[in-house]
């Protein structure tokens, strides 16, 4: 299947924090030449877990271009969480990951072994570390058409897959298209199957769930914030956002429909302008850090919004990576379910 990457996504920037975990404890490898299956997440009691498509393998990344394979990877190194939480997924454990620290604290969907050599930033890996793993493929998620990590870690002749995260058009879609194409790098496609089908079966039994719970209002915004100097800055996500598009496949009717970028949906405001949507219930992820909710206290607009009084301003649990793959989506569709049934 080939992926185009489309104008509006290369141009713009593909760095983005949303929500908190933390990170699990490793599981023991039997083979330390050979990444054993990932920790966590139900790889232990998947019937697919195990299942590797052999053969050669040719693929088209979201950059157009052909990667070929002699054989399944199994050395992976990748340089996003998302896609390392997919590599996770997908029962392999990768043997360099970027970030590892900032993984752990973000996305809890698939438990990344705390041995896991950190390779240095997404944006700024470290050649040097990459290459120690001795990979056979590494994942990274481009800035642009022509970033330089891509050729510069192709100078040394491993395979390199190009995958675009985001798409504002069809933020689930996407996500599924990248699990996909990371399962033919990994011969993974059975696991990738089942694992999709599992994302099918949480979302129409979340939508059943709420409709079953029949909350007052189904209009609802879901955003996170930050203290700027004196002011909070507040972010929606709007349409094309992953997070408002599994609200609104649950059932549910975004009410923020202010500018948002055409990469990930997000959008920016102030508390003056949640004035707009003080009659939706208003959904945030609850972190240690969420320290924007002290000033807002002595706030009179604040205080005065309709969700504020009526109590519709819900926490998400933390952990819950907001740009993630499958398994995040599910998790997700979780605290959705939770907060309105």
């Amino acid at each position: 299947m080939k992926r185009q990457l489309s104008a509006a996504v290369l141009a713009a920037g593909l760095t983005a924090l949303a929500a908190c975990g933390s990170t699990q404890p490793a599981a023991d490898e039997s083979d330390e030449s050979t990444p054993s299956a990932a920790s966590g997440d139900d790889c232990a009691t998947s019937e697919t877990a195990d299942e590797v498509t052999e053969g050669p393998i040719t693929i088209t990344d979201d950059l157009g271009r052909t990667v070929e394979l002699d054989e399944p990877a199994t050395r992976v190194v990748s340089l996003e969480w998302q896609q390392t939480e997919d590599v996770l997924t997908l029962c392999v454990n990768p043997v360099g990951a970027a970030d590892v620290e900032g993984y752990g604290t973000w996305d809890s969907a698939a438990d990344l072994p705390a041995d896991t050599e950190d390779v240095g930033t997404r944006q700024e890996p470290s050649l040097d570390a990459v290459f120690a793993q001795d990979p056979d493929l590494i994942i990274v998620e481009p800035s642009s058409a022509d970033d330089p990590r891509i050729a510069q870690l192709e100078e040394y002749g491993v395979p390199v897959l190009a995958s675009v995260g985001a798409d504002a058009e069809d933020p689930i879609g996407k996500a599924r298209d990248t699990f996909t194409m990371i399962a033919e790098a990994l011969g993974k496609q059975a696991r990738a199957e089942e694992v999709l089908a599992q994302l099918d079966a949480s979302l129409e039994e979340g939508r059943a769930a709420i409709e079953a719970a029949a909350p007052e209002s189904t209009d609802f915004v879901y955003f996170d914030a930050y203290v700027d100097g004196s002011n909070v800055s507040i972010r929606p996500f709007g349409q094309g956002a992953l997070m408002s598009e599994v609200g609104e496949e649950l059932g549910l009717t975004n009410a923020w429909t202010g500018e948002v970028d055409p990469v990930y949906g997000l959008g920016a405001t102030d508390v003056e302008g949640l004035v707009a949507v003080e009659d939706a219930t208003v959904f945030y992820t609850e972190t240690e850090s969420a320290s924007w909710l002290e000033p807002l206290q002595d706030n009179a607009v604040w205080t005065g919004l309709d969700f504020v009084e009526n109590d519709r301003l819900l926490p998400f649990p933390e952990g819950i990576w907001t740009f993630g793959g499958p398994r995040s989506i599910q998790q997700m569709v979780d605290a959705y379910v939770a907060q309105l049934s």
